[in-house]
């Protein structure tokens, strides 16, 4: 059961890495990163506690979460790069302005 703790203390550590990303961090790319980290922490709970039940489920739906992840990193990059090679800006309080 021990082992299970010390992965949420380190789930709950990336969380507070993450949000405290996407709240300081007005850049773009850095909040898309803080995004990964936090969905990185929900699959390492997934995983843990796939591991201390012995069922596999709890594995197989971080597997398509990481997927999924990645799926939207490419689509979320690539919106970044559009946006940049139109405005040559990426930081997130200046696309509000560019509204038009």
């Amino acid at each position: 059961m021990t082992e299970v703790i010390d992965f949420l203390i380190v789930s709950v550590a990336l969380v507070a890495v993450g949000v405290y990303g996407l709240v300081v961090k007005r850049n773009a790319i850095r909040m898309l990163i803080s995004i990964e980290i936090i969905a990185n922490a929900a699959n390492l709970v997934l995983v843990a506690f796939s591991r201390s039940t012995g069922n596999v489920q709890g594995q197989v739906f971080a597997l398509f979460s990481i997927a999924i992840a990645a799926a939207e990193v490419a689509v979320g990059l690539g919106l970044v790069i559009v946006a940049y090679r139109l405005y040559k800006e990426i930081d997130v309080a200046e696309f509000r302005s560019m509204r038009g």
